[in-house]
């Protein structure tokens, strides 16, 4: 298990859609890849759970044998998990070089105060699955195989139509990254349901860049006749200054049902990770390799408003057009070669004669015809 994402977030944000897109995702792409639930309150998953913790500890023995509440007993799950951690390490040796993902439980105590799950990957750390941080890029191979942990810290975009909900999550996601002392990539999940609301006083790149918060002053105090009083007033002030203080947060979005979304984040993730300076042996990423490349597959960040507000309905019949016009040309490529099924990256290379590009991350790679994958949501 060389490379892994720890998947935050609050109930409703999306966190176990985003596994099995991300699971489906990376099988498309050619990454070995196994999901692992940590939520003992999780009892069914949409995507195939290589490693349940249910398995362990259930939440629903632990209510009638303990008389705790959801949340108490979900927080005695997890330090049983940490009390019981051989278990855990016996199975995720199992998943060998599998790229894992770890489906985390949405109560916020686990990732604000509380540290058993913290501890969790701390041992893991400890025990052997990462090297340090070092030996793992700056301009060198990966050694030892070592294991990158990444926390995606998932939060409902719904927050950005409402500026109290906004700056609390800001907040909530301030005290996760320190609370977790990891790679943190914070993401306002289901960005394509933006368009739909009520028209946002900025363009999303203040929400995503977490611009000076002080420019919400006036929204706050319109929110709430409350919050128009000179007591917190100061104290959205020092809030706003404390958050740009630290300088940590930002957000990136997500669409999980998009391709090119869904490819952005994991170049991002990947970057935190340092997946990109050394992929996992074993984990074939040739599909990937490819489509990274290939720059203008990617969403440049500043265009989102344009993308998902302005312009969404334009840009999603273009991106379905484009869909469609690639596997059609797909569809005549195996057919002219007598394949049911189009070639594969390599072949189509060869095939088609198209150049190699550079990257400065990945090198030299052949650009196939069909670079395209689709992620579709289980029902």
């Amino acid at each position: 298990m060389p490379f892994a994402q720890l998947v935050l977030g609050s109930p409703g944000s999306g966190k176990s859609t985003y596994c099995d897109g991300m699971h489906q995702f990376m099988g498309a792409i050619g990454r070995a890849c196994s999901v692992v639930n940590l939520d003992p309150a999780n009892d069914h998953t949409n995507y195939p759970c290589a490693l349940d913790i249910r398995n362990l500890i259930k939440l629903e023995d632990i209510m009638r044998q303990d008389r705790l509440g959801p949340n108490g007993g979900i927080l005695y799950a997890l330090e049983e998990l940490e009390h019981n951690f051989e278990w855990l390490e016996a199975g995720l040796k199992e998943l060998g070089e599998d790229y894992i993902l770890f489906d985390c439980p949405g109560q916020v105590e686990l990732y604000t105060h509380h540290n058993s799950l913290r501890n969790i990957f701390y041992k893991l750390q400890r025990s052997g699955f990462r090297a340090s941080l070092a030996s793992c890029y700056i301009g060198r191979y990966v050694e030892a195989n070592p294991c990158q942990f990444v926390c995606v810290h998932l939060s409902d975009s719904i927050c950005v139509t409402q500026p109290s909900l906004y700056v609390s999550n800001v907040l909530l996601s301030l005290r996760a990254m320190i609370q977790m002392d990891m790679p943190h990539v914070n993401v306002l999940s289901k960005i394509d349901k933006v368009s739909s609301y009520d028209e946002l006083p900025f363009n999303l790149e203040y929400y995503t860049d977490v611009d000076d918060l002080t420019y919400l002053t006036p929204y706050l105090e319109a929110e709430s006749p409350v919050l128009r009083s000179e007591k917190f007033g100061k104290l959205n002030e020092a809030i706003a200054k404390m958050i740009e203080s630290y300088g940590l947060v930002r957000y990136e979005v997500l669409a999980v049902e998009n391709k090119k979304s869904m490819m952005y984040l994991l170049r991002v993730i990947d970057r935190a990770g340092g997946y990109v300076f050394g992929g996992a042996e074993g984990a074939n990423d040739t599909i990937w390799a490819v489509a990274m490349r290939n720059e203008t597959s990617m969403m440049d960040v500043q265009d989102i408003q344009e993308r998902w507000i302005d312009q969404k309905e334009d840009y999603d019949r273009l991106e379905r057009e484009a869909d469609e016009e690639q596997a059609r040309i797909a569809q005549e490529q195996a057919t002219e070669l007598g394949q049911s099924q189009p070639p594969g990256p390599a072949q189509a290379s060869q095939d088609t004669g198209m150049e190699m590009e550079t990257d400065p991350d990945f090198g030299d790679m052949s650009v196939p015809a069909d670079g395209g994958v689709k992620v579709t949501r289980k029902k």
